[in-house]
C-alpha cells in the first residue's frame, strides 16, 4: 500500500491504493485469485505464522480488500478495518466477536430491522440481552446500565426516521463505565460524520448503501481500534464472511468520487425536503438540516450535511401511503438506499415490517411514513415525479 500522506479527503480517496505491480499500471487492477504462493517453505512458515505481512489466501485478505479498508480507515479517523459481504455480515461479526453469553447490549431504539432481529431472535439463544433507549432520552442510560453490560450501539441518523443521537455524550457515557462504542455510520458515510472524533471505539459501515452509490455490489466493513479490530479480523477469518475481491476493487473506486456523489445528495435532498414540508398532504419531513428537525443544532455539530434520506409522512395513512408508492413513476420502488437512482419505500411493509405495530410506534415508523433515498436525477424531475404521487 502507498504511504499514507497529508492528502485532505478527497485527495486520500482517490491517490490511496496499492503498489503497482510490474506492468505499471495506473487503475488498481482486480486480484481474482483465491490463493497466494509461497517462495520456499520457510516463506510459507512464516506467512502463516504472521512474522511477515502478505497475502495468504483471500478469505484472510486480498490486495482489493486491503486497498478498500485502507481508504476507509484513513476517512474514518481509525486505525485499522475488517471488510464484509454485506453491511449485516459486518453487524453480526462485530456482535458475535465481542460478546460473550451473558452480556448485555444498551442500544439506541431506532435500528435498521435485521439488527433487530438479532438482538430480539438470535441473539437471546446465547443468553445476550439488549435494552432499548430512546434517542431523545440520554439522561436515563445511566438507570438502563446494568453489570453485565459490555457495549453501547447506535444508529445516527437513524433508519429510517433520520433522529440524531449526540454522539459526544454517548462517547463520555461509554467511556466512564468501560463500554464498547460502536455506531453505524451507513447514513453519514465518513465524508460527512466521524463518530471516531466523539469517541466511537468502532465504525461500522453497510457499504451497499451510499459507499457504493449505484446500486451494483453488496459490502460492509467495521473500522476502529486496532486491538478491537484484531479480535473482529480473526472471527471473520475463521467464520468466512469476507468480501470478495472484485467487490472490493469496485467499491475501492467508488470511493473516489464518494464526496462529489455526496455533496450532490445532499444539495438535491434539501431541495426536496423544504418543498414537501409547504405541501398540504404531508403532515411532517424530518431532514437533519431542516431547522424544523428536532436535532437540527446537533446534525450541524456532527455533521457536515445532511445526507440524502429523508421521512415523510403523508396524510391518510397507509392507503395513502400505498397509492402514493403505486403512483411514483421515476423513483424506484425498492429497499435499498444511497444510490444514484432516487428509491422510494414504505418502512412499515417492508424493511420494518417485522416489528410489531407498538415497536413501530416507538420508533416513530407510522402507516404514513415514506422513506425518500434522495438520488442525482435533476431535483425538478425527483420533485415533479413526487409532485404527480402526491396529486394520485
Amino acid at each position: 500500500m502507498e504511504k499514507k500522506s497529508n492528502y485532505l479527503f478527497e485527495t486520500e480517496a482517490i491517490r490511496t491504493q496499492m503498489e503497482r505491480s510490474s506492468f505499471a499500471e495506473h487503475s488498481t487492477p482486480i486480484h481474482l485469485t483465491s490463493s497466494f504462493v509461497f517462495e520456499d517453505a520457510e516463506d510459507m512458515r512464516a506467512s502463516f505464522a504472521e512474522e511477515k505481512e502478505r497475502n495468504i489466501y483471500s478469505r484472510f485478505s486480498n490486495p482489493n480488500t486491503s486497498e478498500f479498508i485502507q481508504k476507509v480507515v484513513q476517512m474514518e479517523g481509525a486505525e485499522d478495518g475488517v471488510s464484509f459481504a454485506s453491511g449485516m455480515g459486518a453487524v453480526f461479526a462485530t456482535f458475535a466477536t465481542l460478546l460473550n453469553a451473558g452480556d448485555h447490549i444498551l442500544s439506541s431504539r431506532a435500528v435498521f430491522g435485521s439488527t433487530h432481529a438479532l438482538f430480539t431472535k438470535y441473539f437471546p439463544k446465547w443468553d445476550i440481552a439488549t435494552t432499548y433507549f430512546a434517542v431523545d432520552a440520554l439522561e436515563e442510560l445511566e438507570t438502563l446500565l446494568q453489570p453485565n453490560t459490555r457495549c453501547i450501539y447506535v444508529e445516527s441518523p437513524t433508519n429510517p426516521g433520520v433522529d440524531i443521537l449526540d454522539l459526544e455524550v454517548i462517547g463520555k457515557f461509554a467511556k466512564k463505565h468501560g463500554l464498547i462504542f460502536l455506531v453505524d455510520n451507513c447514513f453519514a458515510t465518513p465524508y460527512l460524520q466521524q463518530p471516531i472524533a466523539f469517541g466511537a471505539d468502532l465504525v461500522i459501515h453497510s457499504a451497499t448503501k451510499l459507499m457504493d452509490g449505484q446500486g451494483r455490489v453488496l459490502g460492509g466493513i467495521t473500522v476502529g481500534k486496532k486491538e478491537l479490530i484484531r479480535e473482529v479480523y480473526l472471527f471473520a477469518r475463521n467464520t468466512g464472511g469476507s468480501l470478495s475481491p472484485f467487490n472490493a476493487w469496485v467499491l475501492s473506486k467508488s470511493l473516489e468520487t464518494l464526496a462529489v456523489r455526496v455533496d450532490r445528495h445532499c444539495e438535491n435532498a434539501l431541495q426536496l425536503a423544504q418543498k414537501l414540508e409547504e405541501h398540504p398532504k404531508v403532515n411532517w419531513v424530518k431532514y437533519p438540516f431542516l431547522k424544523s428537525h428536532p436535532q437540527h443544532q446537533l446534525a450541524l455539530k456532527q455533521m457536515k450535511l445532511g445526507g440524502n434520506i429523508i421521512s415523510f409522512e403523508l396524510t391518510g395513512g397507509l392507503d395513502a401511503g400505498r397509492k402514493f408508492i403505486n403512483a411514483i413513476q421515476m423513483c424506484s420502488r425498492s429497499a435499498n438506499l444511497g444510490d444514484s437512482r432516487s428509491i422510494i419505500t414504505h418502512p412499515a411493509s417492508t424493511t420494518h415490517s417485522k416489528l410489531t405495530e407498538e415497536e413501530r410506534n416507538e420508533v416513530g415508523i407510522s402507516l404514513g411514513m415514506i422513506r425518500l433515498s434522495v438520488g442525482l436525477e435533476h431535483p425538478q424531475d425527483i420533485w415533479n415525479d413526487i409532485m404527480t404521487a402526491l396529486d394520485a
